[in-house]
């Protein structure tokens, strides 16, 4: 890794004491905040948006929000809401009013709940299911021994490139993803016209809680220091 690559997760001073904090705060050699003046370039340029602004300054506000007892300072804070409540309020303070909903075929249920939330809300909710389609993975030329059910004739691909065309489509106003694959999020973001949100992300082993995972790396998870961890497939 580039010496001048941003290493933020490793900043050796505490948060309170480190530069993206306050002016006179301390950073390593290679902190973004004190050493690269285009970081304040890019922003000022996206600000210039008015588009970008608002969004901006809206999620800013859901963020101080979302919190109670601000007045007793920093350390006294609490969160209050829960995530879906805090979406809802952000399409509210954005005025959006069309939902796109792109969930993974594994959280219907789920998906189904959000949906009567959103719409019992007033919104107006455009659901789409990552199998949408029906489209063979053999068309990725994969074939059986690359597919969850090895013993199936045809396996459709999730399909988040559709997903993202029906919701564009659709005109919908703002995008929220539930449970979609890795990967599959990322083409999906990079095709949705429309700005995205996660309310939940997949991780089949843990519930959809992929944090477990981190909370116990020196204990049930302790594997993932194993450098020989990642093995390509044969």
């Amino acid at each position: 890794m580039s010496s001048s690559s941003s290493t933020c997760a490793l900043c050796p001073f505490r948060l309170s004491e480190r530069a993206c904090r306050k002016p006179e705060g301390k950073g390593p050699e290679n902190c973004p905040t004190s050493r690269q003046s285009s970081v304040r370039a890019s922003l000022d340029e996206a600000l210039n948006d008015p588009r970008i602004f608002e969004f901006a300054r809206q999620a800013s506000l859901q963020e101080s929000s979302a919190y109670a007892d601000r007045d007793r300072g920093y350390d006294l804070v609490r969160g209050i809401k829960p995530r879906i409540a805090e979406t809802m309020e952000f399409a509210v303070r954005m005025n959006f009013s069309r939902l796109g909903l792109v969930f993974c075929m594994g959280l219907h249920k789920e998906a189904a709940i959000v949906h009567r939330i959103l719409d019992k809300h007033g919104f107006e909710v455009v659901s789409v299911i990552c199998k949408v389609g029906r489209v063979p993975k053999a068309e990725l030329e994969l074939g059986r021994k690359d597919q969850v059910d090895m013993q199936a004739e045809m396996e459709p691909m999730c399909n988040p490139i559709a997903q993202a065309a029906i919701v564009n489509q659709q005109k919908t106003d703002f995008n929220i993803l539930l449970g979609l694959c890795v990967g599959h999020d990322s083409l999906f973001m990079k095709q949705a016209e429309a700005m995205c949100t996660v309310l939940a992300v997949k991780d089949r082993l843990l519930g959809h809680n992929p944090l477990a995972a981190i909370y116990t790396y020196d204990s049930y998870s302790r594997y993932l220091k194993d450098p020989g961890l990642l093995k390509k497939d044969e």
